[in-house]
């Protein structure tokens, strides 16, 4: 099992001059909930199962191929806890960034996550200037909350 360790970030106006080194569709969809969260994934023609462990800013992470017909029939079980997104990649010092801009309705959110090899890196990371807020500890963004919850309240 793998130590997942990564930062999230508010975007509120990307650079103009954004180099983006890759972009794609992700479709996304929870069977399970909580601690012990459940996955399922399409990102671009791929499709995935994984298994997450924890919050905050060290978690477990199991991602495993999952063949198309067996993507197709569990989906429908994540009904009103999903969401849909294109995620860009760009390089900033100290790593890479994926940069997600949500579509309906969780459209207007655009979030940075900056992934690390371990605690003192993520630690040591300056944000770049057109990071806004921090939303690491803040459950309201998490992939999940978003998907069942919809976009938190302005303000809170």
């Amino acid at each position: 099992m793998a130590a997942e360790i990564e930062r999230k970030f508010l975007v509120e106006r990307l650079p103009p001059d954004l180099r983006v080194e890759s972009e794609e569709e992700i479709a996304q969809g929870y069977l399970a909930l909580g601690e012990d969260q459940v996955r399922l994934r399409r990102r671009g023609d791929r499709h995935l199962i994984t298994v997450k462990r924890g919050r905050g800013l060290a978690r477990e992470e199991v991602e495993v191929p999952l063949p198309r017909g067996s993507f197709d029939e569990l989906w429908p079980l994540t009904e009103g806890r999903r969401l849909e997104k294109t995620r860009r990649t760009t390089p900033v010092e100290g790593g890479t960034v994926e940069i997600d801009t949500y579509h309906p309705p969780l459209d207007g959110l655009v979030t940075a996550e900056v992934e690390f090899a371990d605690a003192g890196a993520a630690e040591a990371f300056t944000p770049p200037a057109w990071f806004a807020r921090e939303l690491t500890d803040d459950e309201r963004y998490s992939n999940e909350r978003l998907a069942v919850d919809g976009l938190p309240a302005a303000g809170g």
